[in-house]
């Protein structure tokens, strides 16, 4: 059983390493969601985006309008947890 422990050993090294905020909490017990499900600035992006489409609308103005919708769209692509895969392989930089 040597082997297990070690392996046991090495995933919780590099999950210090990855995410240390949600390995802390694992070992003090009080729950916190990994680093890819926490969507704080995906939620601030968006309300940035409808606040700028609101905006436009309230202006009459098509270019705010646009960008409002092009914040939006684009923040959307940030509630992804899986956004740094692509078919199942890794792209270098992105987390795991």
């Amino acid at each position: 059983m040597p082997k297990y422990d070690e392996r046991l050993r090495e995933l919780e090294q590099q999950l210090r390493h990855d995410d240390p905020v949600f390995a802390e909490a694992m070992s003090g017990g009080t729950p916190r969601p990994p680093r890819e499900y926490r969507r704080r600035t995906a939620w601030l992006w968006i309300s940035v985006g409808l606040a700028v489409l609101g905006a436009g609308i309230a202006a009459g103005d098509g270019l705010l309008i646009a960008a409002g919708l092009v914040v939006s769209g684009a923040a959307a692509h940030l509630f992804d947890p899986q956004r740094g895969r692509l078919h199942g392989r890794n792209i270098p930089g992105s987390p795991r």
